[in-house]
């Protein structure tokens, strides 16, 4: 360990904001940027590796005329230190005077950064950070700029930024669009949203971006000695994205001696923002710890590139992807099952505000069975609306007071931005098949459940499904 001399300093800084300043500002990303520049509190930038952190930065500061640019994550910087940030700061003043606008990149490779930090915002700077590790960074965060910060998660591109990228117009769809954006859509699906594979559709990018992070973010940063039982882990979860596991059964699975040693290792993988875990939904915190969890990956295209894939995968790459986006628009997400199972409920401020169902295609096979998760859910927490995406259905079906729309995800992507209420006037028809079993069944199943049930919805979907007769197709409604 060394200090940097100030030339050597100098120099670096210069180049790092040439670089930065020749990057390619890219499309703008789906986030209102304006109300960060406008607030005085340090704005903090994270997510996975490559998903184009370093692009928004630079997006951002063009909206000033001058700035202060360093970036952590840079071999010439391995040996930097908190005694260096002096250095680094009277080289920031000889070469941009009285400037206190500071972006940084990866600040978290710099051990006990966020002392300087909050130093140098109380004298007045206005500070921009990245950062690629969720816990380093909530942990310093909460714990040395508590009301100082706020944060903005990154994800690969959505697909409304992929079809922008793209310049495919999402606006007034007609028929030669919708065949653009059906196509598109595909390869979304089929190779994700990372910045860099939109452009070169380079598999082997996607694989290596999956080993960096494996090994920089997380068998080096936290000395994983088991390094072959951690990549089959990671590997496991990525084959069977979207799938429930419990960590013992992950721990029998796979081998590992100790439930703590698999609860650790998915831990680290969410903190890179690999894998991302859904409880399922208990008023119980204890309850929702034990429980079996379901697991995601961040992208698609990662995952197509690194696991194994089989002919059933593509409900689950679409669940997948539903959940990413969930979370890209900020939502709490859990999953329901009581014993009926609902991929998605949504919850805010402790209520649970909305309900989705995720499958391939709706079929005579799976069609009650998907139908009834979803009801249960929508009877459990007093929901009047649910829905159902699909790869390309659309209707909407009456289940008494109670209404379930079934959308194509890529619509949903592109037109709803409502996560849980669609304002359509498609036609209202019921579900078709004798279910009265699959009511009966629910209703013992919940017969005990603590949770006030709004009888009223309970009643009207008990009343569509016992009865012979069928509402007529075409009837319209109003939003509800």
């Amino acid at each position: 360990m060394y200090m940097i001399l100030a030339p050597q300093l100098e120099e670096l800084v210069l180049t790092q904001k040439d670089s930065f300043l020749s990057r390619d500002p890219g499309i703008p990303r789906e986030i209102a940027t304006e109300r960060f520049i406008k607030t005085d509190a340090i704005v903090v930038i994270t997510g996975i590796r490559r998903c184009g952190k370093s692009t928004l930065m630079r997006q951002v500061s063009a909206q000033y005329s001058d700035f202060l640019y360093i970036n952590f994550d840079d071999d010439r910087l391995m040996d930097f230190s908190v005694s260096d940030f002096p250095s680094l700061m009277l080289v920031f003043e000889k070469t941009s005077p009285g400037i206190k606008i500071l972006f940084i990149d990866e600040i978290q490779n710099v051990p006990g950064w966020e002392r300087f930090i909050r130093r140098i915002h109380d004298e007045g700077y206005k500070i921009f950070l990245t950062g690629s590790n969720a816990n380093l960074l909530s942990a310093e965060l909460g714990t040395h700029l508590t009301g100082r910060y706020t944060k903005i998660t990154l994800y690969p591109f959505s697909f409304r930024e992929c079809l922008e990228f793209r310049s495919i117009d999402k606006d007034r769809i007609t028929e030669k669009k919708k065949a653009a954006i059906l196509a598109e859509f595909d390869r979304y699906l089929a190779g994700g949203g990372f910045p860099e594979f939109l452009k070169y559709g380079d598999t082997e990018y996607l694989k290596r971006c999956y080993d960096d992070i494996l090994y920089r973010d997380i068998i080096s940063r936290f000395k994983i000695r088991e390094v072959k039982g951690f990549r089959h882990l990671a590997h496991y979860l990525f084959t069977n994205t979207a799938n429930a596991a419990t960590y013992n059964a992950l721990k029998n699975t796979l081998g590992f001696k100790s439930v703590a040693s698999v609860r650790d290792y998915v831990g680290f993988l969410e903190e890179a923002y690999l894998i991302f875990e859904i409880f399922r939904y208990d008023f119980s915190l204890k309850k929702q710890y034990v429980n079996e969890k379901k697991l995601y990956c961040i992208d698609t295209g990662m995952r197509n590139a690194v696991a194994f894939r089989f002919s059933d995968d593509k409900g689950r790459i679409l669940e997948n992807l539903v959940l990413i986006e969930l979370l890209r628009r900020g939502k709490s997400v859990y999953f329901f099952k009581n014993p009926k199972e609902c991929d998605f409920i949504m919850e805010e401020k402790g209520k649970i505000t909305g309900a989705i169902q995720v499958c391939y295609e709706l079929t005579r096979e799976n069609r009650d069975r998907e139908i009834g998760g979803l009801a249960g859910a929508m009877t459990t927490h007093n929901l009047d609306e649910g829905m159902i995406l699909t790869y390309h259905q659309e209707e909407a079906i009456s289940l008494g007071t109670a209404v379930i729309r079934v959308l194509p995800v890529w619509k949903w992507l592109v037109e709803y931005r409502d996560v849980t209420r669609y304002p359509s006037d498609a036609a209202i028809r019921p579900a078709n098949g004798n279910n009265t079993a699959l009511v009966d069944t629910m209703d013992q199943e919940n017969e005990n459940d603590t949770i006030a049930l709004d009888h009223k919805a309970k009643a009207g979907i008990q009343k569509h499904y016992k009865s012979k007769a069928s509402q007529p197709a075409g009837r319209k409604t109003d939003h509800i």
